[in-house]
């Protein structure tokens, strides 16, 4: 990179356009399936997690501390021995270990149990007056009705948080075949010693990443009521 002039360098990355887009969108089918799975299975757990959790609607002592622990161990896996230990899991389900497919299924897996202890403390958030005016309601509604409406900010900023770090998990599953811009960043960067790639896809990185931060940003403060 130090014997290129700018001049080469644009030349580099406008030679690549075609594959930086087909990257690009690899990348986006990654963290859009991957944080819509997350956020579904992430949720229900994180409510498990809560109301069975002491003082709560459905307090089971048992059941609470396994699920927390499972969450516990979960979150403390390294995504990429993850993604090596879920590869029969993944050739199973998907048919293949590579591709953004493949990858989505191991990010949804790292991404629901981080997304589910986001979603236990913004329910905690709930203050426990507005769970009492509910309590002639049905459990599920008070779940559906007063907990997850009345911690709507609080989840719209846990999901931008899980969709920036789903975003950087998918570059490094790129390390081992999934595909987007993490894999053009090694191909190219890595293994033929082109840092300009390397600079152009952290920028892309750095710009989607401020683009999810400032949407979910604005989300949440229009939902929030206080």
């Amino acid at each position: 990179m130090a014997d290129l002039t700018f001049e080469q360098a644009v030349s580099t990355i406008v030679g690549m356009k075609d594959e930086i887009v087909r990257a690009l969108g690899e990348t986006f089918v990654m963290v859009g399936l991957s944080t819509t799975i997350a956020v579904i299975f992430g949720t229900l757990l994180g409510v498990w997690l809560f109301v069975t959790s002491n003082r709560q609607l459905h307090y089971n002592k048992p059941v609470n501390f396994l699920l927390d622990n499972l969450v516990n161990l979960m979150r403390a896996f390294p995504f990429v021995i993850l993604m090596i230990a879920m590869i029969p899991a993944t050739r199973a389900i998907v048919g293949s270990t590579i591709g953004p497919i493949a990858a989505s299924l191991v990010l949804s897996v790292s991404g629901l149990f981080y997304f589910a202890r986001l979603v236990e403390q913004n329910l905690r958030e709930v203050p426990k007056g507005v769970i009492e005016t509910a309590m002639g309601a049905s459990p599920l509604a008070i779940v559906r009705k007063v907990l997850l409406n009345e911690a709507r900010a609080g989840m719209v900023s846990s999901i931008t948080v899980l969709a920036i770090g789903l975003l950087s998990y998918s570059a490094a599953a790129g390390m081992i075949g999934g595909g987007g811009l993490g894999d053009l960043a090694i191909r190219y960067g890595y293994y033929r010693y082109q840092t300009e790639v390397i600079i152009f896809i952290v920028a892309i990185l750095v710009l989607l990443v401020i683009l999810i931060q400032s949407t979910g940003n604005a989300l949440a403060r229009k939902l929030d009521k206080r």
